[in-house]
């Protein structure tokens, strides 16, 4: 970094996306992205048409897209906020409210504690139980900023919609934000609960089942006023952050839901291969509801096994954190390639 950079960026360590190497084509299995493409719908819309607009800024209020999640979830053009990918929510709900702390699990999104960092707030860190599962209790009074992803990553487990709500009724006056990445892969969405309480901020991504990581589209669903708050944001930073082509794909893959929703079961029912798979190898797989799964092996270590796959094309996810080093995180891709991948780690652990 220069000598210039402030001492407290200089510090911060950044948040580590995950591979993307050129060298030669991987069956990428390491950053949960979908297996399947964007719908026709999405391809038609970002037409020849619509690119030679770009000349023109996008639409800073994404009116047609906002009206289109709008009537998908069954709530007000007020109640959503759109923006370039959940990241960013992430990025500004840390801004907005964050002033007292903010509260998130050890074992978690790795872009929390850098937002805290980022914006010089005192992170309480609370420990997953034993079995991974989150600490339901650990999260209540803590009257600070409280932010779980649900389902988690990278363990793929879930809490419930009842501990979500103890958790928000337990914190009246800061705001609990869901990360939903993965909620479409079998778990069940805190949207509903918006409507109840004004202090719970939901988000979710284009990302995963929605096929369109490349896209960088996220959006929340909250409450009018914290909605206000993240426009607020939005509007003394980057008010033109949802680019004209990705508002176009994001309305037409509203309108092709069941196209997405479709691949979602597909991606369950692989799952549910995989985990049967490498639990008769001997693996250790904690329950996902997730597009990835989060598993270990007694007879290799998680590190050992990422490089033995990566050298034979396949690449999956592994941490160096201490308490999940011997753990790996495995994206569900097409059934093709999850039955190579299990065939590479049944030749890995015959060797």
């Amino acid at each position: 970094m220069s000598r210039y950079v402030s001492k407290r960026l200089s510090r911060i360590e950044a948040y580590t996306p995950g591979e993307q190497p050129q060298d030669k084509k991987y069956i990428k299995l390491n950053t949960n992205e979908s297996p399947y493409p964007a719908s026709p719908k999405v391809v038609e819309a970002v037409s020849a048409d619509a690119v030679a607009r770009l000349r023109l800024y996008c639409d800073p209020e994404c009116k047609k897209l906002t009206q289109a999640l709008a009537g998908l979830y069954g709530v007000g053009e007020k109640n959503i906020f759109l923006s370039n990918g959940s990241d960013d929510i992430l990025n500004f709900a840390f801004m907005a409210y964050g002033e007292s702390g903010v509260a998130y699990a050890d074992i978690t999104y790795g872009f929390y504690p850098v937002f805290a960092e980022l914006h010089g707030i005192t992170p309480t860190v609370i420990p997953l139980k034993e079995d991974f599962s989150l600490d339901v209790e650990g999260f209540k009074n803590q009257n600070k900023l409280v932010v779980i992803a649900n389902p988690n990553a990278p363990t793929g487990m879930e809490i419930s919609l009842s501990d979500i709500e103890s958790i928000v009724l337990s914190n009246p006056n800061s705001v609990v934000v869901i990360d939903e990445a993965y909620v479409d892969f079998g778990g069940t969405s805190a949207i509903p609960l918006t409507k109840k309480y004004d202090n719970l901020l939901v988000c979710q991504t284009y990302s995963k089942s929605r096929s369109m990581a490349g896209a960088r589209l996220g959006y929340a669903v909250g409450n009018e006023a914290l909605i206000a708050d993240l426009n607020k944001i939005k509007y003394s930073t980057n008010p033109y952050n949802v680019n004209t082509l990705t508002q176009l794909a994001g309305v037409a893959a509203v309108e092709d839901n069941d196209y997405y929703l479709g691949n979602a079961q597909k991606i369950i029912a692989t799952r549910v291969y995989v985990i049967g798979a490498l639990e008769q190898l001997g693996f250790e797989v904690l329950p996902s509801k997730a597009n990835f799964i989060f598993a270990r092996s007694p007879k290799i270590s998680g590190l050992e096994l990422y490089l033995k796959l990566k050298e034979r094309g396949v690449l999956i996810r592994h941490f160096e954190k201490a308490r999940i080093k011997d753990f790996n995180r495995i994206t569900i891709g097409s059934q093709q390639e999850m039955e190579i991948f299990i065939s590479k780690v049944t030749e890995i652990l015959g060797e």
